[in-house]
């Protein structure tokens, strides 16, 4: 759930950027899920889309973000619904709750627009499932969408399924999120939420599908379990750099553009966990097109920096893990990570590189931690990312 980019009701049912949503407003809340959102996902019409949502914390009167953010075309919605979940697509009889937002059941979302709901009476536990069913009675443009989930989203046949307890209706299955752009709750205990923010590695590729094993999910459980829980936000895109904007649109545009929202934007957002610079290196550009320097990448995590402190907001540095670069590219890499762990930039500093390198070869990652690319974690690997986070550093 993002902070005051969001939107308020304008001539009856129509959504479009600029206020927050009066319902609810005065409560303290936080982000419990977030991920963030690009351009390019599929069309779709008269079709119901059945989506699974992790709560990193516990909470009451949750309520989600519908994004069309990214869309060119407003958005018609038909009806929204909330459950827990069961099993796959299956819904906990007893548990639906029908969603509104400033008290209209159907919502129309404006293209660049996000639609926060009025609070849903119901209690979320930290690590439950919802499900969250979305009914689009007519036809969209490309969806604003987060292509890799690591989760199953379930496609209905035609119509509105969205208050189905089972699952016969539902017949394909992605996974990627649709339009879904957030929850966030009053919290039980929680006081403040942390985003990491990053690539592919915090969004967890090569996880297991439904596993909940990426490093932010491991550190959600981390802090619980210390007796400090926090929300925590995955806020990592697959192939996403800090400089530039990534050919492939579902990657995302750069960090120095999405940060504000999708980090700073984030209710309750106290410290931002940063993990990103080895797809600038594989692409070896700076913001003129030139050629990657360790000082382009330096200025790019300053700007963040400065974005971060202007806001109130800690900002911790994670040094760029090993990756086998050719020489000229480690060497970027060396003098970065020596930057993030010695010039007092950061806030603090998460020490990646060292905890996942392997001992008897440092530019390559440690095969008990290894996915099987050389690059991503397996969920091995993504638990000792977390448990390298120092916990004192979270506000």
């Amino acid at each position: 759930m993002r902070r005051p980019v969001l939107v308020a009701l304008v001539a009856a049912t129509t959504l479009a950027a600029g206020a927050i949503p009066a319902s609810g407003a005065a409560a303290p809340r936080l982000a419990s899920w977030a991920p963030s959102m690009t351009i390019g996902g599929p069309n779709f019409t008269n079709q119901t889309i059945r989506m699974v949502v992790h709560s990193s914390i516990a909470g009451t009167s949750p309520r989600i973000t519908l994004s069309n953010l990214r869309g060119t075309t407003p958005l018609a919605v038909g009806a929204v619904d909330v459950a827990v979940q069961s099993t796959m697509a299956t819904a906990v009889a007893g548990t639906h709750h029908t969603v509104t937002f400033a008290r209209s059941k159907t919502p129309t979302i404006a293209a660049g627009a996000e639609a926060v709901s009025d609070p849903i009476p119901m209690t979320v536990g930290a690590g439950q499932n919802l499900l969250v069913s979305v009914f689009l009675p007519t036809a969209t443009s490309s969806a604003t969408w987060h292509s890799d989930a690591f989760d199953t989203t379930f496609l209905s046949r035609t119509g509105d399924h969205s208050r189905d307890d089972a699952d016969g209706n539902y017949i394909a299955a992605r996974t990627s999120w649709f339009y879904l752009a957030g929850l966030d709750v009053v919290p039980s205990t929680a006081r403040s939420t942390v985003v990491a923010f990053g690539d592919s590695i915090t969004d967890g590729y090569n996880t297991p599908t439904g596993a909940y094993q990426r490093w932010p999910d491991d550190l959600a459980r981390r802090l619980a379990a210390a007796g400090t829980p926090r929300g925590v936000v995955d806020a990592g895109l697959g192939g996403n750099r800090v400089l530039t904007d990534v050919p492939n649109i579902w990657q995302g545009i750069s960090a120095l553009k999405r940060f504000q929202h999708d980090a700073l934007g984030v209710a309750g957002v106290k410290t931002v966990i940063l993990l990103e610079g080895i797809n600038d290196l594989h692409a070896g550009i700076n913001t003129a097109g030139g050629p990657l320097t360790a000082a382009d990448l330096i200025g790019g995590y300053q700007q963040l920096i400065a974005q971060a402190h202007k806001a109130g907001v800690r900002i911790i540095g994670g040094t760029i893990m090993p990756d086998n670069e050719p020489t000229d590219r480690e060497a970027i890499r060396q003098a970065v990570n020596d930057w993030i762990r010695t010039s007092g930039a950061f806030d603090g500093f998460v020490d990646f590189d060292h905890t996942m390198a392997d001992p008897a070869d440092p530019h390559s990652l440690n095969p008990p931690y290894n996915s099987g690319d050389g690059l991503h974690p397996n969920a091995t690997g993504m638990q000792a990312m977390a448990d390298a986070v120092t916990l004192s550093l979270i506000s």
